[in-house]
């Protein structure tokens, strides 16, 4: 073989392992869309009848919403805000520039953007559970468009991208976004549930009453799901750098797919178990598998299986009593989102500290990982998540935008916002032929559309 002969060879072989990764990450955002169509199954299990509907429109419109302003604006936030609250030059991941757009020798900006998007999309559909049948539709798709193409980005920015301050001053690791996502989501949507108060009929004399899913099959289906789509929101934090490198973690460590096989599957199971044994209810067992897959997931890449199902197991015990705490602090959050993503997000963020002190940072100049870098780091991935979801929830609220009226309320936000019917049998058929809508008769405690 020649000696162009063999440059050829090598560009083309090149060129077929970048669009191998594209094809790879392309997947990884089909399969992300799982995470979507878990969270619209049990949110609408997870509401009662007359609010089911409220439930899915919302998890539809999260995408419809985060997508376009993630390609706006969110992506640009990642590339220009690596070292804080000053942007650098980011110009090229402007939506006018040529990588934002069908650019053929640019086999890579569109298809990390479309992972990041979806990963977006997930913060705000993380919240969506927690609020459900009392937020206003339009209040909820502000704050998602807040949470999911503002606030994690700059998350992700700080503790995601080569050059950002917390992997660069602190050391800090996160492979699998326990901070950067799952925190982030669960300390923002703390704030709101602040603000938005309790469900009516939720608290009773300042005890917690019992709110009953409708489809509670359904929620245990959807949550199934959810557990899918994380194979591709897992797939979508490893990099195929190609030649000697092969794959690595977000910031450059070597790893492979072998590694989060083990982990996301013992995370999972180590999680149902854990939760199993502190509440022996399906909701909370199934929900788990979340918790043990998120308590896990900031050191995929360096746990031996064998810790990662004791952590997931430990992740999965405490995600119930957290979850009970936050109930007897008055706080009403309706699928446990606080100590699903938020108590297990953080924690994942620390064991990475406990177990994984002293390992290496591959970017130049970065510290290696220690218990006060990621002590640290988890406690800003928190606050950051927190304080913008606390503010914007509070204005929305003293421009009384953020929840229904309770008269609708107790009515359910289908008749109102959206407005229909779950289930058209329960509608009399007259009503049904005549085109008519449901009479008082049918409102919920007076009949066929109570619950």
């Amino acid at each position: 073989m020649t000696p162009e002969e063999l440059e050829a060879f090598k560009a083309a072989f090149e060129m077929h392992q970048a669009m191998n990764i594209e094809v790879f990450y392309w997947w990884c955002t089909a399969i992300m869309f799982m995470i979507h169509a878990g969270f619209l199954a049990y949110e609408i299990g997870a509401s009662r009848v007359k609010n089911a509907l409220a439930s899915g429109m919302k998890n539809i419109l999260t995408l419809s919403v985060v997508i376009p302003t993630f390609y706006f604006f969110g992506w640009w936030i990642y590339n220009a805000f690596p070292n804080g609250f000053v942007p650098i030059d980011a110009s090229g991941a402007l939506p006018w520039t040529a990588s934002m757009g069908p650019d053929a020798t640019d086999l890579g900006t569109g298809i990390f953007w479309a992972a990041f998007a979806m990963f977006g999309a997930t913060t705000g559909s993380i919240m969506s559970g927690a609020v459900i049948e009392r937020i206003r539709l339009s209040a909820y798709l502000i704050l998602t468009v807040l949470v999911g193409s503002v606030v994690w980005i700059l998350a992700g920015a700080w503790g995601w991208h080569p050059d950002g301050w917390l992997l660069l001053d602190l050391g800090y690791h996160d492979l699998g976004a326990s901070g950067v996502v799952h925190a982030i989501a669960g300390f923002f949507s703390l704030g709101v549930l602040i603000n938005l108060g309790p469900r009516v009929g939720k608290f009773v004399d300042g005890k917690a009453m019992a709110i009953i899913p409708h489809n509670l099959p359904m929620a245990l289906i959807g949550l199934m799901m959810i557990i899918v789509g994380f194979f591709g929101f897992l797939g979508g934090c490893i990099i195929f750098n190609g030649g000697d490198t092969g794959w690595t973690t977000i910031y450059g460590n070597p790893t492979n797919l072998s590694a989060f096989a083990f982990n996301t599957l013992m995370g999972f199971a180590g999680g149902v178990i854990g939760a199993y044994l502190s509440s022996r209810e399906p909701f909370m067992t199934m929900s788990g598998g979340l918790a043990g897959i998120i308590t896990v997931a900031a050191g995929l890449d360096l746990y031996y299986p064998g810790l990662t199902f004791i952590l997931a197991i430990f992740g999965g015990i405490t995600m119930p009593m957290v979850g009970k705490l936050v109930e007897k602090a008055g706080i009403d959050d309706a699928v446990g989102a606080v100590a699903v993503h938020g108590w297990c997000g953080f924690l994942g963020v620390v064991l990475v500290g406990v177990f994984a002190s002293g390992y290496p940072n591959v970017p130049e100049g970065a510290p290696d990982i220690s218990f006060g870098g990621q002590l640290m780091g988890a406690v800003i991935m928190c606050v950051l998540g927190f304080i913008p979801g606390y503010a914007a929830s509070l204005l929305l609220k003293k421009l009384d935008m953020l929840r229904v009226p309770p008269k609708v309320e107790i009515a359910g936000l289908d008749l109102v916002e959206i407005p229909a019917v779950p289930y058209g049998e329960r509608v009399p058929a007259r009503d049904i032929v005549e085109g008519t809508n449901p009479t008082e008769a049918q409102l919920p405690g007076n009949g066929a559309l109570s619950n």
